[in-house]
Formats: C-alpha cells, sequence, structure tokens
C-alpha cells in the first residue's frame, strides 16, 4: 500500500500557534450512564452484549382479596457494535525532519475526531429508542415557559425521581436563554455560562449540543397527510403491534420512514379522544397517544394503505400492560411529524453507553486513554513496516449504547 500523501512545512522553523481545537460539544458522552463501560470484565459474561433489568410491572385490586400475578422480569440490552479508527503514516524521513516533535498534535486531532463519531452515533438514540415526542416540527422550541410545559408532559406520563437530563438543538439556546435572562435567576444564569450547559430549570439539567441527530420524514409527516385506522394487528398477549390506515400516497415508496413519529388526533367525529395512562399506576394522563414507526412502510398500490408497525405496543384492556384510556377503533386518525432535528429529555440516568479499553496490539507498543474533552476511551498503537520505510499511527475505539424508551421523550426542533 502507497504511503499516504502528507503536506508538511519544510520552513526553517514551524512554532506552535497554541490555536485551541475546534471541539463539538460533547454532552452525549459526558452525561451518559457508563455503569456498563467495562461490562466484558463481568464475571460469566460473555460475547459483546450485557442485559440489564427494567423495573417489573403489576396493577393493584380494589379489595382485600388477594389474586396473586404473574411476576415477569423486564429486560433490555446493550450491544457494542460500533468502531472506529484514524490512521495516519509517515516516512522515516518525514518523521525525523518534520513531525517527530509534533505527534502530539496530530495525535490530540485524531481524538477529537473519534469523539466528535461517537458523540454523534450516542446522540442517534434521541431518534431511535424515543416514541414520545414535544414540538410539533414547525414551531420552533424558543422559551423556559415550553421547556416547562414538555417537561410537564414528559412528568405526567411518569418518570423516574431526581434530576432529568434534556439536550437541546445550540441553535435554539440563545433564544431560550433570552427569554429568562429577564428573569432574576442568579444560579441559572450563571450556569449559562458553561459551554454546553444551559443551566436547571424545573428539576431538569439542560445541555446544549451541535450534533443533534437529524431525522428525515417520510411523505405523510412532510406532506402532511392525514391517516386514517382501518385496522389493528393484536398480538396474542393483548398488545397491538400494528396499525392498518388509509390516506398515503399510491405507491409512495417512502409514505413512512423508520423512527417517523405519529400522534392521535383529538375531535374526530364520532370517536373517543385517547390518552396514554400513567406507566405507573395505569391512571388516565394528560399525555395524547404517540407512537413510533419501527420500519419503513410504502403506500399500497391502488389504496395507499400503510400498515406501520409500532413502539411501543398499545393495550387497552385492564392489566399489567395497559398503556392507554380506550381501544384503537376503525375511523380514528392520526397526524405524523415531519422532517426535524432531535434533542431528548430522559430521566432515571437511562442513557447508557460502554466503551470497553481495547486489548494491547502486541508486538506493537499500545496506550489507552481517556480524552478529557469527550469522555471516550480510545487506544493509540504504532508500528513499522519491515524494510518498507513506513511508519504508521493508529487510534480506534470500540462502543454500544441505549436509551430506555419510556424513560425518554423526544424534542422536536424544526430544520
Amino acid at each position: 500500500m502507497a504511503l499516504p500523501t502528507n503536506t508538511l512545512q519544510t520552513v526553517q522553523t514551524y512554532n506552535d500557534s497554541n490555536l485551541a481545537y475546534l471541539l463539538n460539544q460533547f454532552a452525549f458522552v459526558n452525561k451518559a450512564n457508563k455503569k456498563f463501560k467495562d461490562f466484558d470484565k463481568i464475571q460469566a459474561n460473555l460475547g459483546s452484549t450485557v442485559t440489564f433489568d427494567l423495573p417489573p410491572r403489576y396493577t393493584t385490586n380494589s379489595t382485600l382479596i388477594a389474586t396473586f400475578q404473574d411476576s415477569i422480569q423486564r429486560v433490555q440490552s446493550l450491544t457494542v457494535d460500533q468502531a472506529v479508527n484514524t490512521a495516519y503514516a509517515f516516512s522515516a524521513e518525514q518523521f525525523v525532519f518534520n513531525v517527530r516533535d509534533y505527534m502530539e498534535k496530530f495525535g490530540m486531532s485524531a481524538m477529537k475526531e473519534i469523539g466528535s463519531k461517537v458523540e454523534a452515533n450516542v446522540a442517534q438514540n434521541a431518534i431511535t429508542n424515543t416514541y414520545r415526542f414535544y414540538g410539533d416540527g414547525s414551531t420552533a422550541i424558543n422559551s423556559f415557559g415550553q421547556l416547562a410545559t414538555a417537561m410537564a408532559f414528559f412528568r405526567n406520563y411518569g418518570a423516574a425521581q431526581g434530576m432529568a437530563c434534556g439536550f437541546l438543538e445550540d441553535i435554539a439556546v440563545a433564544s431560550i436563554v433570552n427569554s429568562g435572562l429577564s428573569q432574576f435567576v442568579t444560579g441559572r444564569n450563571e450556569e449559562i455560562a458553561n459551554s454546553w450547559e444551559l443551566g436547571s430549570f424545573t428539576s431538569t439539567d439542560w445541555y446544549q449540543s451541535n450534533l443533534l441527530p437529524v431525522h428525515t420524514a417520510g411523505t405523510v409527516g412532510n406532506t402532511p397527510q392525514t391517516l386514517t385506522v382501518i385496522s389493528v394487528t393484536t398480538d396474542p398477549d393483548g398488545g397491538i403491534s400494528s396499525i392498518l390506515c388509509s390516506g398515503a400516497t399510491i405507491s409512495d415508496p417512502d409514505a413512512i420512514k423508520q423512527y417517523d413519529l405519529l400522534q392521535f388526533s383529538d375531535g374526530v367525529s364520532g370517536e373517543i379522544d385517547v390518552r396514554y395512562r400513567t406507566f405507573i399506576g395505569h391512571e388516565p394522563s394528560a399525555n395524547p397517544v404517540q407512537i413510533q414507526a419501527t420500519a419503513d412502510v410504502a403506500g399500497a398500490a391502488v389504496t395507499g394503505n400503510v400498515d406501520i408497525p409500532i413502539l411501543p405496543k398499545l393495550y387497552s384492556a385492564a392489566g399489567k400492560n395497559q398503556n392507554i384510556t380506550t381501544a384503537i377503533s376503525a375511523g380514528m386518525e392520526l397526524t405524523a411529524l415531519p422532517s426535524h432535528r432531535a434533542g431528548v429529555i430522559y430521566s432515571g440516568n437511562a442513557l447508557f453507553l460502554a466503551m470497553p479499553m481495547l486489548p494491547e496490539e502486541i508486538p506493537f507498543p499500545t496506550a489507552n486513554k481517556i480524552d478529557s474533552d469527550s469522555g471516550c476511551a480510545i487506544r493509540t498503537y504504532y508500528g513499522s513496516k519491515f524494510g518498507e520505510n513506513e511508519r504508521g499511527m493508529i487510534h480506534d475505539a470500540i462502543w454500544g449504547s441505549t436509551l430506555v424508551p419510556e424513560y425518554a421523550m423526544r424534542l422536536i426542533f424544526p430544520l
């Protein structure tokens, strides 16, 4: 393999400018729960996946006569399935005369690049692992009042005790800060000065990121089109796992895209408005029923119907899984969100990141280091090709992340 084409300075002196790195905002990696960062070292755990428990669910009976219920352990998986590397090489002459005293700068630049890649990937959980949302995709989120409303809906459904975390689009933060500076809240206004911290508000720590992911929605959301329920698919456990609707464009291959978000409409003639029940207690909440499409769906030929697989499954019958106030029936309507940039709110430290240290690349000199800015665990090793006048440096990392869906809600920022 040919040596890379390096652009190196051959001037008499090449002086350190002390220019700072153009860093991205590593809020997600910094705040992620790293309890399982080294799960490969857990005794008896084999493979690249670890499972962790979610709280069991029960119901109550209004009597002193006990009816014993099944106890079911709920689990979620965290899989290390991501990898990245940055590599570069020099000849002996280039190394001696140009870069030997500059290697730290090359290495730091590589680590910042890897850290940004990890951050952007972890942020994707805001799209892949959420089904509830705040925002309509056209109205900007630009005030503390809107954040307060978002948190009211988030907690009305049920949320873990303690401080929640919220991640906002950095471009929106200026307007949000401006809406709050007229309020005399000394502590919060001091925190706003930090690079990616907006401060605490409504028992939530708010952070900003310039790496929030973008979701490209299907035609139903971007046109927009109103869908009408025709029928549902009910699994043996009583949960609705997909909904057949009319109203999409005939033979449209992009009608619904995976991770699209949809909401049941209120005020449909002859239909009852449907609401989520609280996650614990199963009481009617103020939250409209919002769902995520878990796969791409094309509009059918001739009819334009779309059969949408959904997250979560919807249960109207009484029991531990009951999560909606009324059965889904033909004639109900849904609307989908347009393309958007996705922030997220979560509670209970429910964003998990595993980033195991990679092994030594024997016989090459190897070092593992935690990047001071991103918090990423990155391996560095180097070596020479025997007799080929080429020495290479490689920085690499592996990781996996997940977000528990019922502990999270997507924030919708218009594009």
